[in-house]
């Protein structure tokens, strides 16, 4: 049977001459930037770390493809756009990933298909699963050179819709769909993922968010006994139960805190006065800051209380924050320290979206954990090589996205022989200088 796509086609002529085009061009790969993504890999060691924490019982003797191996070419596959397992069918022959992964481009055995990946993503149960959870947090812990004096995690959840019957998924109201709200935790100050966390889609409990927090901050102190811990999120992270948890584990927090009608009372008097003064200097807008002690009924003491202010021809807005944190200005803990937290939901964009973690299709919940696993793992590479970016550089601060586009989306010509392996990029490729510079700068220093 033909191949189709062997076949010629045309394009419009240019200047009388005719143009013809087909796919037989050899050795040539369309994701030549893969090999910026496995020296990131080799710097990091993810898919061995990731590896060691899931039994592996097949006979060694019969074994063609190996754990690392496998997880490696999804990972490098995730963080280049190809979120399906399926696409492995096709990338199992492409040059520039099989080099990625450590096999030759002619001679080298194919890299695994859609079928072996899809076994090891339902593979890991439970403990397999918690150990791999653990695995994040330590590559976290690992990412800084000497133990931080402090650090502020943001936790957050989000809507991941589900197309079918797969198992933890509930309708939410407020989403109007069947969801889960996988939990995501990020150092928003590196732009680092700590953990991601796959759970039903409701709003957390209180009980819950302590329970994930308890096992959380463990583990980091397994690693870091004397830094200092904020935990920073939105009005229903704010529990009483994961407040008490946070006063007697000597965590710091700072949760957006629901207004009512007592909290209006306490800062009514800071409130009239920038209404008035806004009114009488006929300005648009005013925004001023109070402070005051609040204690709810389901709260065991009172706690402070930061108000922001706001009073514009429409109306007073007042939103307001709850913390532990005695020290700053309400100004500063809402203004500087609460409204940092933002971050956090650009960085779930670049998870979800342009990473495409929210590919979460198995009917397992393991499988579906797994899945955000290995694309937590993704996230990690494009970190790593966005961080190895010079900081004067455009693209230092640019969405993966665009780093998948100019850097990872480079057509290469693959040539071995005898001696050697040559990658032939483009002569035009706008960014070849810095290309070149990544590959230097993600060189391993060790063996």
């Amino acid at each position: 049977m033909t191949d189709d796509n062997l076949l010629p086609f045309c394009f419009p002529a240019v200047r009388r001459k005719k143009i013809t085009a087909a796919f037989d061009g050899g050795r040539i790969s369309s994701d030549g930037g893969v090999m910026l993504l496995a020296q990131a890999d080799r710097r990091l060691g993810i898919a061995e770390r990731l590896a060691r924490a899931i039994p592996d019982g097949r006979d060694p003797d019969r074994v063609t493809h190996l754990l690392p191996d496998i997880l490696r070419a999804r990972i490098f596959a995730i963080a280049c756009g190809y979120e399906d397992a399926d696409d492995l069918d096709r990338l199992r022959f492409d040059p520039a990933f099989k080099l990625a992964c450590g096999r030759l481009p002619d001679t080298g055995r194919d890299l695994c298909s859609q079928p072996t990946v899809s076994r090891w993503e339902n593979a890991p149960n439970l403990r397999d699963l918690i150990r791999l959870m653990g695995v994040m947090v330590d590559l976290y812990c690992a990412s800084y050179t000497t133990p931080p004096q402090a650090v502020t995690l943001d936790i957050d959840d989000t809507v991941d819709v589900v197309h079918g019957h797969q198992q933890l998924s509930l309708f939410n109201a407020h989403y109007d769909e069947r969801c889960f709200l996988p939990i995501h935790v990020y150092d928003t100050a590196t732009s680092r993922p700590v953990a991601v966390l796959l759970r039903p889609g409701k709003t957390p409990s209180g009980t819950e968010i302590r329970g994930h927090l308890r096992r959380l901050v463990r583990r980091i102190r397994q690693h870091w006994p004397q830094t200092r811990i904020t935990i920073r999120g939105d009005g229903h992270y704010g529990r009483p139960e994961v407040m008490e948890w946070c006063d007697k584990n000597a965590v710091d927090f700072i949760f957006g805190l629901p207004g009512n009608a007592v909290l209006d009372r306490l800062v009514d008097q800071t409130a009239d006065d920038i209404r008035t003064r806004r009114a009488l200097d006929q300005k648009p807008c005013l925004r001023g800051f109070a402070e005051t002690s609040y204690q709810a009924k389901s709260w065991t003491t009172d706690r402070r209380a930061c108000a922001r202010i706001e009073a514009t021809t429409k109306g007073l807005d007042i939103r307001f924050v709850v913390t532990s944190i005695e020290t700053g200005s309400a100004e500063h803990v809402y203004e500087t320290l609460y409204c940092a937290r933002g971050q956090a939901e650009n960085l779930i964009k670049l998870h979800k979206a342009q990473l495409g973690s929210d590919r979460t299709s198995c009917r397992s919940p393991f499988a579906n954990q797994m899945r955000l696993i290995l694309h937590t793992a993704a996230y990690w590479l494009m970190l790593t090589l966005r961080d190895a970016i010079p900081r004067t550089h455009a693209l230092a601060i640019a969405e993966f996205n665009t780093l998948r586009l100019r850097l990872l989306k480079l057509g290469a010509r693959v040539v071995e022989i005898a001696s050697r392996v040559r990658l032939a990029f483009a002569t035009a490729c706008p960014d070849a200088t810095l290309i070149r510079h990544l590959a230097g700068a993600l060189m391993p220093t060790g063996p």
